[in-house]
């Protein structure tokens, strides 16, 4: 189990992923994670300069950084999915997140975040992105399910954003309630997707923007700021 959890972290590293982790799903129902017993969680960094941009909102510099990142994290998990499947087991390749808000993506059955919490990557932050120690909520994932009998991470079951208020105190669309995340609470407890949604939307209009993303959350963590201001 080690030495296989350790060949596909190195080709995961090798592919340019920036974070991963290994989850244990056999807790959640069976019909999210496909019959799988794993998650691999794979991450990518959003860029410190994209990262700054974002102080007064979204901009078409973000929607390309998005853009990149996600047609990257396809790439790795459809790779690392064939080099799985070369190995003698099953591997699904979920696709990453798309950039924007919509009525039809305000949820999914199992978001790449829980299964990053889930891997030990982050917890979810009070405006329910995941937040890493290394890139704060600068990060944009995907995940491939599997078969593989491999060794799991310790899963995060609680935030660390402790008494910490910039993000609701930052979003001008009231989305963010306040509350620190645990793995008992739903997103609806602690973020009121539509009202993001609603003013992404007009934030991205101020813009010239078509897609609907913000991103002013991301910019104002002070995990993020501590990344962007490290330079890593």
């Amino acid at each position: 189990m080690k030495d296989k959890t350790k060949i596909i972290r190195r080709y995961l590293k090798d592919l340019g992923a920036d974070l991963t982790g290994f989850a244990d799903l056999s807790g959640l129902a069976s019909s999210i994670r496909s019959d799988m017993l794993y998650g691999i969680s794979i991450g990518k960094k959003i860029r410190p300069e994209i990262i700054e941009s974002l102080k007064d909102g979204p901009n078409k510099q973000y929607y390309e950084e998005y853009t990149n990142l996600n047609n990257t994290l396809h790439d790795i998990a459809h790779s690392i999915s064939r080099i799985i499947n070369e190995m003698g087991y099953t591997a699904i390749a979920k696709s990453p997140t798309e950039m924007s808000i919509g009525l039809d993506n305000l949820g999914a059955e199992l978001p790449h975040k829980t299964v990053a919490t889930r891997a030990g990557i982050g917890w979810i932050g009070k405006c329910a992105l995941l937040v890493t120690e290394k890139y704060g909520s600068a990060i944009r994932l995907t995940t491939v399910l599997t078969d593989m009998d491999l060794e799991t991470d310790q899963p995060i079951n609680g935030s660390k954003c402790g008494d910490c208020r910039k993000c609701k105190d930052y979003c001008t669309g009231n989305a963010v309630r306040g509350i620190n995340w645990d793995i008992s609470k739903g997103r609806e407890e602690i973020y009121d997707a539509y009202l993001c949604m609603q003013e992404a939307r007009r934030l991205s209009g101020l813009k010239g923007i078509n897609e609907i993303l913000c991103g002013r959350c991301i910019y104002i963590c002070p995990y993020t700021r501590k990344y962007v201001q490290s330079g890593l």
